[in-house]
């Protein structure tokens, strides 16, 4: 990296803090790159293979907590907070997410999901950031990252003051919970670091006693393999029959941990219009979205988070959720649904489709894995 060291470098952060505002970021941070003493408990995570099937979180080791091994050069990350509830949420929020999750045929997506692709917006407005740095001090070194990267994206905002490690391993802010995106800037110069917050979950285990399937195995230590947002979103197989009756009509993503939490009461509305939810995803039905094809799941998923999983992915997650609407409430026009896809499914799809019948004792080895 080239940078622009001879500047005032305390000058910098009130404009940096301006621009992004203007920006539609919440909040900036400056952290260290010395991440030394997160480097242990990484590697116990790796160790135990609580990663799952995310193997490029193995294949990149330690070079996540080694911002200067990633980008050579690095001196500073510049952190930056994005509030991504929609502008229209209403008061009592978290009370309507726990009425759609109790609703057995009602689609649930997780809240993050519903609007435009996260990663796309933070990333051009965090190199619009960076252009605008670069506008001010000259030409420097930068490399802009979102949730893109071998980064230890909840450490950084944790060590630059944008909140403090809950337990479930997010960042919280009690000013704003822990409906927000993070991004960060890897800059090649000295700028002044922000301090840290005091934690403030207290003895509060909220988010660890709702999870549905219990990945939050100790505070801030959770087993992805049992997390429902990896087992919707990463993960590309079978889900694990045991699994599944607690995964619900969630079928992108699960938010629980984040209902629960009491500070979330304080949680932001977006400032920018990207996070909108889409009509048809906050209050959809599972056989509504059952029925679409791959040309209508590519169409209506254009520009959100939802495509990368694909199509098969999505047809899985929703038998799933039939399966368990099918089981609570015994409606026919459940299983006649699952059948009509059944014969035309990938091996994948249609094993989920058994099972799901199989709830009902429906399926085409009823009864097995029930």
């Amino acid at each position: 990296m080239t940078g622009a060291q001879d500047l005032n470098a305390d000058a910098l952060l009130p404009l940096l803090r301006q621009w992004a505002a203007a920006l539609g970021f919440s909040q900036i941070g400056v952290a260290d790159v010395d991440l030394a003493s997160a480097e242990p408990g990484l590697m116990r995570w790796l160790d135990n293979g609580f990663h799952g099937s995310m193997d490029y979180m193995a294949t990149h080791g330690l070079k996540r907590a080694r911002p200067a091994e990633l980008v050579p050069g690095t001196v500073r990350v510049i952190t930056a907070r994005m509030d991504y509830l929609p502008s229209n949420t209403p008061e009592g929020w978290q009370a309507i997410e726990w009425q759609r999750l109790a609703d057995p045929m009602q689609a649930n997506v997780s809240m993050y999901a519903r609007g435009r692709d996260y990663h796309k917006v933070l990333r051009s407005r965090l190199q619009k950031l960076a252009d605008q740095l670069a506008e001010e001090v000259g030409p420097f070194g930068f490399r802009v990252f979102t949730d893109s990267a071998p980064v230890l994206e909840v450490e950084l905002a944790s060590r630059s003051g944008i909140g403090w490690r809950g337990k479930h391993t997010l960042t919280l802010h009690r000013e704003a919970g822990s409906m927000f995106f993070l991004g960060e800037i890897y800059v090649d110069m000295p700028l002044p670091l922000t301090e840290p917050v005091q934690a403030h979950c207290g003895s509060c285990t909220a988010c660890i006693d709702v999870c549905p399937t219990k990945a939050i195995i100790a505070p801030y230590r959770v087993d992805a393999r049992r997390c429902i947002a990896y087992l919707t979103i990463e993960d590309r197989g079978p889900i694990p029959v045991e699994m599944r009756a607690a995964i619900g009509n969630r079928i992108y993503g699960c938010d629980d941990c984040q209902l629960v939490c009491p500070w979330n009461k304080f949680a932001q509305r977006a400032t920018v219009p990207d996070f909108d939810a889409r009509e048809g995803l906050s209050d959809a039905q599972l056989l509504h979205l059952w029925a679409w094809s791959e040309d209508d799941f590519l169409r209506y998923t254009e520009g959100s988070p939802i495509r990368r999983i694909g199509h098969e992915a999505w047809l899985r997650n929703i038998a799933v959720a039939l399966g368990n609407a099918l089981r609570a409430t015994g409606r026919g026009d459940i299983a006649d649904a699952l059948r009509s896809r059944r014969e035309s499914a990938c091996a994948l799809v249609r094993e989920h489709i058994d099972w799901a019948l199989a709830q009902a004792g429906l399926g085409e080895n009823s009864g097995g894995g029930s």
